[in-house]
C-alpha cells in the first residue's frame, strides 16, 4: 500500500476532528477552547493541500474530503461560535438594563426569561453556516479558484470570529466564555472584580447589533464575487510572490505587536491588499 498518498488525506481528518471537538467545546460554552481548535485546524487546512503538492497526491478524493471537513470547521463550528455570542450578548444587555445601575449587577426576578430577542435572533448566526456551505459548493464548481479565492474563504472568516472570544480573554474574559448558556444566574458568568466592562473590546464585540451585522457581512462576503488572493505558493521566489509575502511579514508584525487583537485588522489587511491587487492588475491589463 502507498502510504504517501494517504498523507494529505490524514492530514485533512485531522482538520475534521478538530472540527468535531470544537462544536462540543462552542455548545458546552468554552468559546476559548473552541477558538484555538479553529486555529489548529486552519494550520493542517493549510498544510494538507501544501503536502499534497509537494508529494504530488492530489485527487478527487482529497478534494471532496477537504470541502466537507472545512464545512464543519470552518462553516459549523463559527456558526455555533456566533450564537453563543450573540446569545451572551443579549443576555448581558437584559442583565444591565434590569440592574439599571450600570455595574452588571442583576435583580434576576426582573429579566424575561421567555425573551424573544434571547430565544430567536441568535439563530440568525447559523446564516455563516448556510453561506459557507454554498461558499464551498461554489469553489468546488468554479475553475476560477485554482489559484485563488472568490468570496471570503471560509478558515479566514473562522479565523475572525474565532479571535473574538480570544480578545476578551486577554482583558480578563475567560470565565465570561468557560461556563454553560443555560441559565441567567449571574454566578454562572464567573464575574470578577478584575472585569473592565467598559472597556473597549468588550462594549464592541459583546455588543448584538455588532454581532448580527457582522454576521450579515461575514456572510455576503462568503459568495461575493470578490477576487482575493490565496496563500498557495507554487514557487518560492520572492518575485512570484510579493504580495503573499509581504502579507505575511505584516501579520506576523501585528501579532507579535497586539496579539489576538490583531486578527481582525489581519482579516481587513486580506481584504483591502486583494482590492488594490484586483485594480492594479486591471490597470496593468
Amino acid at each position: 500500500m502507498n502510504i504517501k498518498k494517504h498523507i494529505p488525506n490524514a492530514i485533512t481528518c485531522g482538520n475534521l476532528f478538530c472540527g468535531c471537538l470544537a462544536i462540543v467545546s462552542a455548545f458546552n460554552g468554552n468559546l476559548i477552547a473552541s477558538a484555538y481548535l479553529v486555529g489548529i485546524a486552519a494550520v493542517l487546512d493549510f498544510f494538507d493541500g501544501f503536502a499534497a503538492r509537494i508529494l504530488k497526491v492530489s485527487g478527487e478524493l482529497g478534494k471532496q474530503l477537504d470541502s466537507l471537513a472545512d464545512m464543519v470547521t470552518f462553516g459549523v463550528v463559527p456558526g455555533v461560535m456566533m450564537f453563543q455570542m450573540i446569545k451572551t450578548s443579549l443576555l448581558f444587555q437584559l442583565i444591565n438594563n434590569a440592574s439599571g445601575n450600570g455595574n452588571f449587577i442583576p435583580d434576576t426576578s426582573a429579566i424575561a426569561y421567555d425573551s424573544i430577542a434571547i430565544s430567536l435572533l441568535p439563530f440568525i448566526a447559523f446564516f455563516i453556516t448556510v453561506f459557507s456551505g454554498l461558499r464551498l459548493a461554489k469553489f468546488n464548481i468554479d475553475t476560477r479558484q485554482t489559484t485563488s479565492f472568490i468570496g471570503v474563504p471560509t478558515p479566514a472568516n473562522a479565523i475572525l470570529i474565532g479571535s473574538f472570544p480570544l480578545i476578551l480573554n486577554m482583558k480578563g474574559f475567560a470565565n465570561s466564555f468557560n461556563n454553560n448558556f443555560v441559565g441567567l444566574e449571574y454566578e454562572q458568568y464567573g464575574f470578577g472584580g478584575n472585569i473592565d466592562f467598559n472597556s473597549i473590546p468588550f462594549q464592541v464585540i459583546l455588543n448584538p447589533y455588532f454581532l448580527v451585522g457582522l454576521t450579515i457581512l461575514m456572510s455576503y462576503l462568503l459568495v461575493a464575487e470578490l477576487p482575493l488572493f490565496a496563500l498557495k505558493f507554487k514557487k518560492f521566489s520572492w518575485a512570484d510572490n510579493k504580495l503573499r509575502f509581504s502579507f505575511l511579514i505584516i501579520s506576523v508584525l501585528l501579532l507579535a505587536l497586539f496579539q489576538f487583537i490583531a486578527i481582525p485588522f489581519i482579516i481587513f489587511l486580506y481584504i483591502v491588499l486583494s482590492v488594490i491587487n484586483n485594480m492594479y492588475t486591471k490597470n496593468k491589463i
